[in-house]
């Protein structure tokens, strides 16, 4: 069965959850046999978006700062306006190229407005198509909270004049979107819950570790897995640990974690068999990302979230605090990491029965395929 065209745009600036996220949604439409086409701007990740999909890489632009104020090129110096209008142009090529059905553009207009000046030229060249696709928002199930007056509304106008639906890819039954937005009734006719954007269930591991230390793309997780070195040499009778830094730590950071390694323990950048791992080990240890937290459900394992909360971050913090309501995980402020702060949370994390049985949705890949084929 053919499938739709579907134009897909995808700018992750500090972590790799938001490219994760939308290359398992790919991966699900081209199994249902959409032809997917991927617009990226970030650093690129080996492995991402993944096969099948044509892939367009724009020019690459990160986050200036952890709190995510500003934007720069990948050497870091801020971007200027010839940049932009170069980035523009590619963008629009490649959706006139592309002749998509459907346009999906990940996070934006709730997140992303450091590139609205390529995103709202998007949305005039969509308006414009003829015949005009549709246009849809993909959307984690915790949206940042927002302190500037004004911004909600913002969005909530251009929901309303441009995007046919809210893609919102979460369990209701975990949280809603009026949780975290509070204009969401403006626009609730127009949101569609897809589940969890978990990967499918994962093959046995090849190897088990007792306890999973994993800092998401690394970007900033520093503190984190050096701290986990720590406590791993101060409590030895937990078992085999694994340190998977991220493949965006700094490489002098790197260097430092993997050069005095206890007995015990490994390091790695990146592991493939993530999800595997997990579903071997008595605990993980990890900030509180929607990916990882979505391997964590799927591997039913004890769990100890740290959740990234710098520069105002809200997202982390909530989601790590609905799993801890709910029996499913022990929480640790981002704030409170110190050597002797880690070690008695890992401890007692380590200590807890095994989690209790939930019913959370976590088909949301292959369910955002099935939704976008019966809308068009």
């Amino acid at each position: 069965m053919t499938g739709p065209k579907v134009f897909f745009y995808v700018q992750h600036l500090l972590g790799i959850g938001h490219l994760a996220r939308a290359s398992r949604i790919a991966a699900a439409m081209v199994e249902d046999g959409f032809t997917v086409t991927m617009a990226t701007g970030g650093t690129a990740v080996a492995g991402f978006p993944g096969p099948g999909v044509n892939h367009v890489a724009l020019p690459t632009i990160v986050s200036g700062d952890a709190g995510f104020s500003g934007i720069a090129d990948e050497n870091g110096n801020p971007i200027d306006d010839a940049f932009k209008a170069r980035r523009t142009a590619l963008l629009l090529e490649a959706f006139a190229a592309a002749k998509p059905d459907i346009v999906i553009i990940e996070a934006f207009p709730f997140g992303r407005r450091q590139v609205r000046f390529e995103l709202l030229p998007l949305l005039d060249a969509i308006s414009n198509a003829k015949p005009k696709p549709k246009l849809m928002t993909s959307l984690r199930d915790i949206l940042q909270e927002r302190a500037k007056p004004g911004r909600d509304e913002e969005t909530v106008a251009l929901i309303n004049s441009h995007f046919d639906h809210v893609l919102v890819h979460g369990d209701p039954n975990f949280i809603r979107i009026e949780d975290t937005f509070p204009l969401a009734g403006e626009i609730a006719d127009k949101v569609i819950y897809t589940g969890l954007v978990a990967a499918p269930p994962p093959e046995p591991a090849a190897e088990r570790f007792d306890i999973v230390v994993s800092a998401g793309g690394g970007a900033v997780g520093r503190d984190l897995v050096l701290g986990a070195r720590e406590v791993a040499r101060a409590l030895p009778g937990l078992g085999r640990w694994c340190l998977i830094a991220g493949p965006n730590l700094p490489q002098a950071d790197y260097d430092a974690l993997t050069a005095d390694l206890p007995d015990g323990v490994e390091a790695f950048r990146f592991r493939r068999d993530f999800a595997s791992l997990l579903g071997g080990a008595h605990l993980s240890v990890s900030q509180a990302g929607y990916n990882t937290v979505c391997d964590i459900l799927r591997g039913r394992c004890r769990s100890l979230l740290i959740p990234f909360a710098a520069g105002g971050e809200t997202e982390q913090p909530t989601r790590a605090g609905r799993l801890e309501a709910m029996g499913l995980a022990r929480v640790l402020s981002e704030t409170a990491v110190n050597p002797h702060n880690l070690a008695n949370a890992i401890r007692k994390a380590h200590a807890l029965p095994a989690p209790p049985p939930y019913t959370l949705d976590l088909d949301g890949a292959r369910r955002t395929a099935t939704i976008l084929r019966d809308l068009v």
